[in-house]
């Protein structure tokens, strides 16, 4: 199967603005709808102001935050459910608490901006982690399966979805320089040609064994096991296996990253874009302040 033409995944959003929410005489319902089958679609939704509150002070604090270079910590990420802030490396507890306090709110602002915008989804959306990037994306030293500048599509090691979607809301609040970033073509396009030869074969099966049941258990036996020794031990279904191998099937396939269809965009200063990154095969190749 050869590789679909590409015409722009962006979708700019135009009637929507902060304060405000969508603009006068638009038909919420039909918009909301629309948007969300757009990024169904594997379209990226494009805000070129905030389409929510983010205060100008908020920025400036995040952007003052001077991280140390790190293979483990590459954004300082909030935990919603848990209220936990994680991968800073201040020492001055006034400012973790500060990160915190701006990162537990922006969590909350664009759960209500998304509820309010994508209405068919409201009551829906089972809430993840906010996270801030501080590090400039361009040059970063590495390992293969961790670098941003590849082609990928999402899937979280430690926080398995079992089906459901990855929805994520980027904000560049770097004052000066845009976000770049590369795309290819969406999954559905992706998948049946590609998905054969990265081993699908393999991970299918155990979504449909008869016996799933007794694989199940005997995985809990061994996750309970792993996590009373210290080990993480997140319970995976088969399509979060193949996810997980999709993603580093695609970075270490050079004839893919060389050969697929792809396009450059850009994030200027205070733009927003939603996508599924599940959908989207994407890559960082620049940019700081996410």
């Amino acid at each position: 199967m050869e590789p679909a033409p590409l015409s722009s995944p962006l979708l700019p959003i135009e009637d929507y603005r902060h304060p405000g929410g969508w603009a006068a005489g638009s038909d919420r319902g039909a918009r909301a709808f629309a948007c969300c089958r757009a990024l169904e679609e594997g379209r990226i939704l494009f805000f070129a102001a905030l389409p929510f509150e983010l205060p100008a002070d908020d920025c400036a604090f995040l952007i003052s935050q001077r991280q140390t270079e790190s293979r483990f910590h590459k954004n300082i990420s909030y935990r919603p459910r848990q209220d936990v802030l994680r991968g800073t490396s201040t020492e001055s507890r006034e400012d973790a608490e500060r990160l915190q306090s701006i990162l537990r709110r922006y969590s909350a602002e664009v759960t209500r901006f998304l509820e309010d915008f994508l209405q068919p989804y409201a009551g829906k959306l089972a809430l993840d982690f906010a996270s801030f990037r501080p590090l400039e994306e361009a040059g970063r030293d590495l390992p293969l399966h961790k670098r941003n500048d590849l082609l990928h599509v999402d899937a979280f090691p430690t926080r398995p979805t079992r089906g459901a979607r990855i929805l994520r809301v980027f904000t560049n609040i770097n004052p000066r320089a845009p976000r770049v970033w590369r795309t290819g073509e969406p999954f559905h396009h992706l998948a049946p040609r590609l998905a054969m030869q990265a081993g699908l074969r393999r991970f299918a099966p155990r979504g449909a064994s008869p016996l799933r049941p007794v694989a199940r258990n005997a995985r809990s036996v061994a996750r309970a096991v792993a996590r009373a020794v210290g080990i993480p031990a997140p319970d995976r279904s088969a399509y979060d296996e193949f996810m997980l191998h999709f993603h580093d099937w695609l970075k270490e396939n050079s004839g893919f990253q060389e050969g697929a269809p792809k396009q450059p965009l850009e994030f200027p200063p205070q733009a927003t874009g939603l996508v599924y990154t599940d959908g989207v095969p994407h890559a960082a190749l620049s940019g700081q302040y996410a």
